[in-house]
């Protein structure tokens, strides 16, 4: 692919001619059926150690935390009817009555306190270990009752009790298979999931809500972009949601049977930069890029605006916190040229490559395969760097081996997102703190830690403000990361699908009040 801009008329074809075939009708009765076409398979279906967004908006649909956000992200309770903060350090959690499983054994304390001691043991490698960590004890005082004690005051902790409860007895009982075979106690229970292919759920009739309006859903896996739209065009799927192209969207927005809803999403699109790389770790390197990226560009010829050019890792969600006055590096090719010569990388030889003692400036930056508009921008920026005299090259992957990549620290550059970032810290502490479990560029600052860990403990929004703004500073200028976007947030719809609310933070809770007339 050259260029910015991508065609797929041929693709188009072809999934109008074989998605009748690759996606089954299922055995729900007629109307009740929602078939969902999502872009990646998911890593695994267990709450607790999910680490993708096609898990979490499965697992939202078969689990359900002690509390949940609203559209507006205001807490609300679920398996929690009322909870209490005793003092700064401890909060009691009361229950909700005759809840139970989906293998008929009642909810209990003891299945909160299981899955929230499993989460903190750093055996089983929970990714979100490092949003759960002020907690020092969880305690079942009776059967409906559960007390967390924490270590200091924690802001975010009520925002942070939608993690979904598993059964310790059902995860006693099918050990690892409780992964790929997962009993919650949320408005639908897990039916099949074959790999690359196809997640079915069915209604819970006992839901402790009611019992949903649809029979069952589909989640249907198809990874190009484009062919996912032509099955929701076509009416081959009902429902479809970000990523997506541009040109897909403005297609969609004519299609007869089609709604599309966009939202400012609660997501950034950025470039991780391993800080432990050879190359990467001179902040002068990642200074330079910065410079060399070509923001607005992207923003209006690849994203369409559908996404909005980032001014730091603030998001404008975060009401209180963001400020546009923090900035990143912005586009200039005469400075990425002096930084470039500053770190003493210079053409040599007169082959137009840069080098330094013999070494070639040679930098890989990396996306997934899932993404065309993160595709075109890697090709973009990588082109640029080749015309500013570094040896760069693309390496695109399926999303799993990108993940992996991440996690072992085999990478120098990745363009990635976040999505959910429904509080200041979770879109900081485990990406920016020392010891955050998604820390995966080994950023180290100790004042950074300092102000993280002081953040979590702030419940005044002006001090918060005060903490995350001066985060948010040192970041734009030790550049672990790049923000490139704010992301947007689509979905297309069949008009026939009624119920369905999108909420910028990604999550399916309402299929629970879907419909399929």
């Amino acid at each position: 692919m050259t260029g910015l801009h991508r065609r797929f008329p041929a693709l188009f074809v072809v999934a109008l001619l074989v998605l009748s075939s690759a996606i089954p009708v299922g055995a729900a009765p007629a109307g009740s059926l929602l078939r969902i076409g999502i872009d990646v398979d998911a890593g695994t279906l267990d709450p607790r150690l999910a680490n993708d967004t096609t898990a979490r908006r499965v697992i939202e649909q078969v689990f359900d935390g002690l509390v949940e956000l609203d559209p507006e992200l205001r807490v609300r309770g679920a398996l929690a009817e009322s909870w209490t903060q005793v003092s700064p350090t401890v909060w009691v959690f009361k229950l909700r009555r005759n809840v139970r499983f989906h293998d008929g054994a009642p909810l209990t304390a003891g299945d909160v306190v299981f899955t929230y001691t499993t989460i903190l043991d750093p055996a089983l490698r929970a990714p979100l270990r490092g949003l759960y960590t002020p907690i020092t004890k969880v305690e079942a005082v009776d059967d409906g009752t559960v007390r967390f004690t924490l270590s200091a005051p924690y802001a975010p902790l009520l925002k942070y009790a939608d993690m979904g409860i598993v059964s310790k007895g059902a995860v006693e009982r099918l050990g690892a298979e409780f992964a790929a075979k997962p009993v919650g106690t949320g408005a639908f229970k897990f039916v099949s999931w074959q790999r690359n292919s196809r997640i079915t759920l069915e209604a819970n009739p006992e839901y402790w809500k009611g019992r949903p309006k649809l029979g069952q859903v589909v989640f249907n896996i198809i990874p190009d972009n484009t062919t996912r739209a032509a099955a929701l065009e076509s009416g081959d799927v009902d429902l479809i949601h970000s990523p997506l192209s541009p040109q897909d969207v403005a297609r969609l927005k004519n299609a007869q049977r089609v709604r599309v809803v966009e939202t400012t999403g609660l997501g950034i699109t950025y470039l991780n930069m391993n800080m432990v790389d050879p190359v990467m770790r001179d902040v002068r390197i990642r200074r330079a890029i910065a410079h060399l990226i070509p923001q607005q560009t992207i923003v209006k010829q690849i994203y369409r605006e559908m996404d909005r050019p980032a001014t730091s890792v603030l998001l404008p969600a975060w009401s209180g916190v963001f400020t546009d006055q923090i900035a990143q590096p912005g586009h200039d090719i005469t400075k990425a040229k002096a930084l470039l010569a500053e770190a003493g990388w210079t053409d040599s030889n007169r082959d137009g490559v840069l080098d330094k003692g013999g070494q070639r400036l040679a930098i890989s930056v990396r996306t997934h395969s899932e993404d065309p508009n993160r595709i075109q921008v890697v090709e973009l920026l990588v082109s640029i760097l080749r015309s500013s005299g570094i040896d760069a090259r693309v390496e695109i992957t399926e999303f799993p081996g990108l993940l992996q990549a991440l996690l072992s620290g085999n990478y120098q550059v990745v363009l990635v997102g976040w999505l959910g970032l429904v509080d200041p810290d979770r879109g900081m502490y485990n990406q920016f703190h020392s010891k955050g479990t998604q820390n995966w560029e080994k950023y180290t600052n100790p004042r950074v830690d300092a102000l993280l860990d002081e953040g979590r403990q702030k419940a005044d929004p002006a001090e918060r403000a005060r903490v995350y703004r001066e985060v948010a500073r040192i970041v734009a200028t030790d550049l672990p990361y790049f923000v490139l976007t704010y992301q947007g947030y689509i979905v297309g719809v069949n008009r026939r699908v009624e119920g369905f609310t999108p909420i910028p933070s990604g999550s399916f809770r309402s299929l629970w009040t879907t419909s399929v007339p």
